[in-house]
């Protein structure tokens, strides 16, 4: 699969609106035949940052996805509403799941 973490670097007045912002865009991406998932967080240190952590099935569902109708329109709607361009770390992996952290095993 295709996982996907990045930063958003939310402007401070637009921060507490961000989830409305993107929603058209998450839901649209979440849709798609090859997102497993597209899942948003605010940082704990950063409140005008939000980080996303996406994955697609495989490079086919990823360049699906960047291809996109949404995806064109988000290039060209939410660029106002940021402070800098995004950060990403994209990598491709050998697993289709998340796996458990045995490190810290719940019995």
């Amino acid at each position: 699969m295709i996982f996907i973490t990045a930063k958003f670097a939310v402007l401070p007045e637009h921060a507490e609106d961000w989830p409305e912002i993107s929603r058209s865009f998450t839901e649209a991406t979440r849709a798609e035949e090859g997102c497993l998932w597209f899942d948003w967080s605010r940082s704990l240190d950063d409140p005008n940052e939000y980080v996303l952590v996406e994955a697609f099935r495989d490079g086919d569902a990823g360049g699906a996805h960047v291809s996109s109708d949404h995806f064109r329109a988000a290039q060209a709607e939410l660029p106002p509403y940021l402070a800098s361009t995004p950060k990403i770390v994209s990598q491709e992996v050998d697993q289709d799941d998340w796996n458990e952290l045995g490190e810290l095993k719940v019995d």
